[in-house]
């Protein structure tokens, strides 16, 4: 059994990126934990009650994918820039020392969303092996509405090395991503499950099945 944390800015960031993955580990028995950076801001949103609605759809989805633990950290969407770095690195190193986690799996740090941006750079800084050496492996996902729309110059391009066959997987993530009611976008926009369902196809495609999710592996001890 692998201890896995998947890190994601925002409720859904993880469906998106690697739902399929999180149901494929936990079908192989991993201990899975999931760690959301931000809660929402009704000041910013259009959608009434934003915040009531996205602690129901949180709490659908942990059981949905049945995590062994889960916790989201008091810090406002969009507003990541406004906290002192440090203070970032201390909220995910502490749930980090918790879990010990052999494998992580987090945001792409070129996406266009600064939100995430920010979570890479806290994130990563909470990696180093003499301070954190139980973990062995770190993955980036991609998120589709952030990552292809980052600015088209070489250091940005998400270049996956690693494919995750998920085709066993596929209607279970969309299902789930279904939940995520006031995230969901109409066709043919990039978080509409055409495309979502796309995205799996194209990935898959890379390395001879039917639905794939695509990674960027940054760091891996063995």
């Amino acid at each position: 059994m692998e201890k896995i944390l998947i890190i994601a800015v925002h409720p859904d960031d993880e469906t998106l990126g690697c739902g399929g993955t999180i149901l494929k580990h936990k079908e192989k028995g991993d201990q899975i934990s999931w760690l959301i950076i931000t809660k929402a801001d009704q000041k910013i949103s259009k959608v009434n009650n934003i915040v009531e609605k996205e602690t129901i759809i949180i709490r659908q989805v942990a059981q949905q994918y049945g995590f062994d633990n889960w916790k989201q950290l008091d810090l406002r969407t969009t507003a990541l820039d406004q906290y002192p770095l440090v203070e970032l690195i201390n909220e995910i190193s502490t749930y980090i020392n918790i879990i010990k986690p052999s494998i992580i799996y987090l945001h792409h740090y070129a996406d266009v969303h600064s939100d995430h941006r920010i979570s890479f750079d806290a994130v990563y800084s909470c990696t180093k092996n003499f301070r954190y050496p139980f973990i062995e492996k770190i993955l980036l996902f991609e998120t589709l509405s952030e990552t292809e729309f980052a600015p088209a110059i070489r250091n940005n391009a998400f270049v996956p090395n690693v494919f995750h066959d998920i085709t066993p997987f596929m209607e279970e993530k969309l299902n789930i991503m279904k939940l995520f009611v006031t995230e969901q976008m109409e066709e043919p926009l990039p978080r509409a499950l055409s495309t979502i369902r796309a995205l799996g196809r194209y990935r898959g495609s890379r390395i001879g099945v039917e639905y794939a999710e695509a990674f960027k592996l940054i760091f891996e001890r063995w």
